[in-house]
């Protein structure tokens, strides 16, 4: 009987325990340690900080999909990992031995890094559900009182499309309300240039959003440095290529939303051997840590150096896409570990997004994620709009019922196609 423990229930997490079902023998069992037992679909947390979703529409009880599977689901929460001993401490003091661990606990959020950032001090995020509750209600007192916005991404983040999708939805909010021209709105981000998306670019994301920000008469500062938040006001650098001070800024804002950098978790942080000095788990081409060959890690809390250098740090995103195929790679190896075998299979880290800007959007591919690309594809429509809105019915649906499946390659590659629509847009 083989012991397999799963941490974390959000994407990675959930799926990764769907996945890992049929790779169990009859005597072998399965627990996911999570912070409660309600999953939120991210990518509608958005929507929920205009209004345009309620959280119960976008929450899942775990409890009940995970109890009809047969996964033992264990609420407290993961306060440390011991490589050494093959446990997890919980949140509640008990431990839980494990044979095999996947790490899936998502970022910790560095709110902390930069004086007066995030919910706790004078920004808005958009990164739970909580935050984009809260959100919400700074959307309700800015609606009564307009004034400047302030949306974005900081130093050392590693997620930038909420950003712009926040942004787009807020503006079209807005001119729905007849408030936008009573509201200035400047994006602010760490990246060297609009669209870089801590991946270089996909595509002509670099024209697609300037062009887009333009219409919509968005200013924007790039290779910006937040220094700190205050009541009403936020302290920006904005940097030369050399890292020098090029500009300094003092943005009014009635209301601001920024996304943070992200960090390990506590649970793994400072291991030696087993996170990098940020607190990422190392895994080599196998989602496998080298140091503990009997852990492995997906999503989120994985390790991936930056494209390249800039002179404001700009961490890589990891895409839906991206993280289903490091989920579907770790239990096949897991499987096959199990089996007496090597583990074989390696991620493609391909990178499918749809970016909804409320009444359009940007979608990209990326065949790898990481430059240099077999296919390096970007396109703006409305249709992007309409397939994100099908996409979070589909996927909530399909996750109600506990399916183990690619979601993002399914829907989008089978229902959209984007390889087809670039090869008739192209001719190639």
């Amino acid at each position: 009987m083989a012991e397999v423990v799963v941490i974390g229930a959000g994407l990675s997490g959930t799926l990764m325990a769907y996945e890992l079902l049929p790779q169990l023998g009859k005597d072998d069992r399965l627990s996911v340690i999570s912070q409660g037992a309600l999953y939120h679909f991210v990518p509608s947390n958005p929507w929920v900080a205009v209004g345009w979703r309620r959280r119960d529409e976008i929450e899942i009880d775990l409890e009940k999909v995970m109890k009809r599977k047969n996964i033992r689901l264990l609420v407290q929460g993961a306060k440390r990992v011991y490589p050494t001993e093959n446990r997890v401490e919980l949140g509640d003091g008990t431990s839980v031995g494990y044979d095999y661990l996947v790490v899936a606990t998502g970022p910790e959020l560095a709110f902390d890094e930069i004086p007066g950032l995030g919910p706790q001090g004078h920004t808005q995020s958009v990164c739970h559900v909580d935050h984009a509750s809260h959100a919400r209600e700074a959307f309700d007192r800015l609606a009564a009182n307009p004034g400047p916005v302030v949306i974005g991404a900081v130093q050392g983040a590693s997620c930038f499309g909420p950003a712009y999708e926040f942004l787009f939805i807020l503006e079209t909010e807005l001119r729905r309300r007849k408030l936008r021209d009573q509201v200035p709105m400047t994006f602010v981000t760490s990246e060297p240039y609009i669209g870089h998306l801590g991946l270089d670019g996909v595509g002509d994301t670099k024209g697609l959003l300037e062009s887009e920000m333009r219409a919509k008469h968005v200013k924007w500062i790039t290779n910006a440095r937040v220094n700190a938040v205050e009541a009403g006001k936020m302290l920006v650098e904005e940097l030369a290529e050399d890292g020098s001070v090029r500009k300094t800024h003092e943005l009014p804002f009635a209301y601001s939303m920024m996304l943070p950098a992200f960090r390990g978790v506590e649970a793994v942080r400072g291991i030696d051997g087993l996170t990098n000095p940020r607190g990422f788990v190392v895994v080599d081409k196998h989602q496998r840590n080298p140091a503990f060959p009997n852990i492995f890690a997906v999503g989120v809390c994985v390790a991936i150096p930056p494209i390249g250098a800039t002179a404001v740090p700009v961490g890589v995103p990891k895409t839906g896409f991206m993280i289903e195929s490091m989920v579907t790679a770790t239990a096949m190896n897991i499987g096959a570990l199990l089996k007496g075998r090597e583990p074989t299979t390696q991620p493609t880290w391909n990178a499918i997004c749809l970016a909804d800007f409320g009444d359009s959007g940007v979608a990209f591919l990326a065949q790898p994620q990481i430059p240099p690309r077999n296919v390096n594809w970007s396109a703006k429509g409305e249709w992007v709009h309409y397939a994100k809105v099908a996409f979070e019915k589909y996927f909530l649906r399909k996750m109600r019922r506990g399916e183990s499946e690619p979601f993002y390659e399914r829907f989008v590659l089978d229902k959209l196609n984007i390889a087809k629509i670039k090869e008739v847009r192209t001719g190639t």
